[in-house]
């Protein structure tokens, strides 16, 4: 069967890497995609991997002020029209949404932008640390290195939840004008694209500021040691292994694995880990640091691998795990040839759809290669189209889609949250006792992590292994249009979940699959958690800063100290990096269903969206940019792109561009104007005497106003940006939530807004909340429920914590 999107025509106005993803995908998946140029070409086309996220287009040379007839022509045949101007750009353009609907009102119009429509930082400049640093990200790194201010957070994940937003906003748009007959303005940025990496902090700041004897105030997570069971170890040859055994059942399996398990007769490590002294608790650490050095990596992880439950991969940077066998064997990366470069070994698609796939084949086209290009002639009408009826787009385009949701932790959970944020109906079925996500974090904090993880959605708890259990989800899935889920391979057969199974209940059921590794690796049964792709996809090493891992370690405590800095280095990106490509892959689904009435399974796993999350560095061809690594302090990746110390406070300059640099220097440093670049040691010492002289958020104030990226940097934690800044309170990327245990509170806002957004953004969901809602909704009585209660097949947790 073709791929969801042929036929569909996209117009390409965006430059750099966030757009070019995402209409890259929807290329993937068989959109006809033209990408108009400037004469000369998109200016970012030098970048490494614009290889990767040029592939599958045509290329037109035009200058829009000029040729506007042409741009015109070419809008008015449009589906969908992606750009990525700042706010007054686009209106200094004529290309705003006002400008794309009076020319064609049936077009999908999606803005990409570094801060979001309106505010006081909408015209900042558009790169991945200004927005970091502003938003505090950049201070929850604080503490990785020991010094003071705060890190360089160097993976570009909210480029890469920006452009996964764009796919999710574009595809819902077009299902909605399908019942409608109309585009409408799909709205993502940078800045949305971090908030689903902030699980726990604005949620966290507003507790604290309510109830400050209650709720602690912590501006980074993880600032100590590792836990055992997430923990970085050190191999006989130097090498370094992250261990991803989160669960109590997994531990074991390590500790078996590793021939540790006669520890637990001495009785200073009975019962879990919880019950163990401090003192206890690090003897065990450097036992199973001692351990690990006893043979190598590659014997090590024959070991895990044999063993089968024990979640383990060695550090590797990026470009070495292009290389990767599980992805390989999965199809997760592919070769293209190059008419230029030769043989170009990339990523694949984002998911892989066994009745729709992708079709990915050609290679990056020349600049203007397609001027004079038309529009394919289609045959019929636009797919997913209908005539006006007058109805407009709600904000809501999934309204009418029910959602099933089999999934623990967070990086499906979080995926199929933002399905709900686009008015999808999604009932997540629980386990009894809930999903084992909600008791984690202890004291104060339990339950407040799953409040993120499964926000607007309903909850019932069910026990699935019972055939009670299993007949109310038969009846569940006969309403349903998507089941997503994150077991391993054999579970969902198990617990009356199978593909098969639900396919026989509803034939055009799309069967959502996200999991480590996939299901035609090697590691297709292993266990994963968030820090294993970190590890395995380079994005772990990157952060670590090219101080890390160390070439030797002597001592057990110079040990401890490297498993601390990459256990800090290898935080929770990896979750949201899956849980975004989760949502834009079940919206592939939805699509599909809709276009063609074909149900299907898809698969969606860890190390192939992490590796989407680091594209900038995961390809391979002769000659090749090699990516700039950190500096070993964790500062940044070039003097003209990292931290520096103010009088007062630090700033995250970005001056990119020769333009960039000349505006610098006029407003802040004419001495420098002339200053080489080949000694940036030289360079960074100039620019720090610069900074010194002023504090950072008088730099912020004179640089921003002649369009240079430099934003004070420890201003305020993710939580207290998110729930007090100006900018944000503008955009309403933090509305409030009336949660049934917390009451009134900000929840962090959606991916994409859609139509101008909405003011019913669902709060997080207790367990088993909507329950007996559900069971009735079914045909079950009172009486019935209660029996269902009294034998442990349903269940609801209480609003009140004990």
């Amino acid at each position: 069967m073709a791929p969801p999107l042929t036929d569909t025509r996209v117009l390409d106005l965006s430059s750099g890497s966030v757009g070019g993803i995402a209409t890259m995908v929807l290329a993937d998946f068989g959109a006809e995609v033209v990408k108009v140029e400037p004469p000369g070409g998109d200016p970012w086309r030098d970048l490494a991997a614009a290889p990767m996220w040029l592939r599958g287009k045509r290329s037109i040379e035009l200058d829009p002020d000029s040729d506007r007839d042409r741009l015109a022509a070419l809008i008015r045949e449009a589906d969908v029209v992606v750009s990525t101007d700042s706010p007054a750009q686009a209106q200094a353009r004529q290309l705003a949404y006002a400008d794309i609907q009076a020319l064609n009102d049936a077009a999908v119009f999606c803005s990409i932008t570094g801060f979001g429509p309106t505010g006081p930082y909408a015209e900042y400049p558009a790169y991945e640390g200004v927005v970091s640093a502003k938003s505090g990200r950049m201070l929850s790194f604080a503490g990785q290195r020991k010094r003071e201010g705060p890190g360089f957070a160097a993976v570009p994940v909210g480029s890469h939840g920006a452009s996964q937003g764009a796919v999710q906003g574009i595809l819902a748009a077009l299902i909605e004008r399908q019942r409608c007959g109309r585009g409408q303005i799909v709205e993502t940025s940078l800045l949305q694209g971090l908030l689903p990496f902030d699980l726990l902090q604005l949620l966290l700041t507003q507790l604290a500021e309510r109830e400050p004897q209650i709720y602690p105030q912590l501006f980074n997570i993880g600032g100590g040691m590792p836990t055992l069971n997430y923990h970085p170890v050190m191999t006989h040859d130097g090498r370094w292994i992250q261990l991803g055994n989160l669960l109590e059942h997994l531990f074991y399996a390590f500790m078996d694995a590793a021939d540790l398990t006669l520890l637990f007769a001495e009785e200073q490590w009975q019962g879990g880990q919880a019950e163990w002294t401090p003192a206890a608790l690090e003897e065990m650490r450097d036992r199973i640091l001692e351990r690990m050095q006893e043979k190598t990596c590659d014997e090590w992880m024959d070991i895990f691998r044999a063993q089968g439950n024990v979640a383990a991969e060695p550090f590797t940077p990026t470009h070495d795990a292009v290389d990767n066998p599980d992805m390989a064997a999965n199809g997760d990366t592919i070769t293209i040839d190059d008419p230029q470069l030769g043989p170009v070994k990339q990523l694949g698609p984002i998911a892989h759809l066994r009745e729709t796939p992708a079709e990915i084949a050609r290679p990056a086209p020349a600049v203007g290669e397609a001027n004079g290009f038309r529009w394919t002639q289609r045959h019929g009408d636009a797919p997913m189209m209908t005539a006006s009826n007058g109805t407009t787009p709600s904000g809501k385009p999934l309204d009418g889609f029910t959602v099933l949701e089999f999934a623990t932790i967070i990086a499906t959970p979080i995926g199929v949250s933002m399905l709900a944020d686009l008015g999808a109906r999604v009932i997540k079925v629980e386990p009894i006792g809930g999903d084992p996500f909600r008791e984690m974090g202890g004291g104060p904090l339990r339950g407040l992590l799953a409040s993120k993880t499964n926000a607007a959605k309903e909850s019932i708890c069910i026990d699935l292994k019972s055939p009670d259990g299993q007949a109310i989800v038969a009846e569940l899935i006969a309403q349903a249009d998507a089941i997503v889920h994150n077991y391993r391979p054999g579970v969902p057969e198990r617990l009356g979940i199978g593909y098969g199974i639900a396919r026989a209940i509803r034939p055009d059921i799309v069967w959502v699959s996200a999991n480590g590794y996939g299901p035609d690796s090697p590691g297709a049964r292993r266990p994963s958690a968030h820090p294993i792709p970190g590890a395995a996809i380079g994005g772990a090493s990157f952060q670590a800063g090219s101080a890390m891992p160390p070439q030797g370690c002597e001592t057990i405590e110079e040990i401890r100290e490297a498993s601390r800095q990459l256990m800090r280095a290898n935080e929770a990106n990896p979750d949201p990096n899956t849980g975004v490509v989760v949502a834009s892959a079940t919206l592939l689904g939805l699509y599909a269903q809709q276009r063609y009435g074909v149900g299907q399974e898809i698969y969606v796993n860890m190390l192939a969206a992490n590796a989407y999350a680091n594209s900038d560095d995961f390809l391979q061809y002769e000659g090749k940019p090699p990516r700039r690594q950190i500096d070993a302090e964790l500062y940044g990746t070039a003097p003209w792109y990292r931290l520096y110390e103010a009088s007062d406070g630090w700033v995250f300059f970005a001056a990119p561009t020769c333009e960039e640099w000349t505006a610098f220097c006029q407003e802040a440093a004419p001495q420098l104007e002339d200053l080489s670049a080949d000694d940036e040691a030289a360079m960074t010492a100039a620019i720090a005497q610069v900074f010194a002289q002023a504090p950072a958020a008088e730099w912020e104030r004179r640089l921003t106003a002649v369009g240079v990226g430099c934003v004070q940097a420890d201003a305020a934690s993710c939580g207290q940006f998110f729930a007090h800044d100006e900018h944000v309170l503008a955009n309403d990327f933090s509305p409030v939530a009336p949660h049934r245990r917390l009451g009134a509170v900000r929840r962090w806002g959606p991916l994409t807004k859609m139509a101008g957004g909405r003011d019913d953004y669902g709060p997080g969901v207790l367990a088993g909340a909507e329950t007996d809602d559900i069971l009735e909704e079914i045909g079950r009585s009172q009486e019935e429920i209660a029996h269902l209660r009294a034998k442990g097949i349903v269940w609801s947790e209480a609003v009140t914590l004990e």
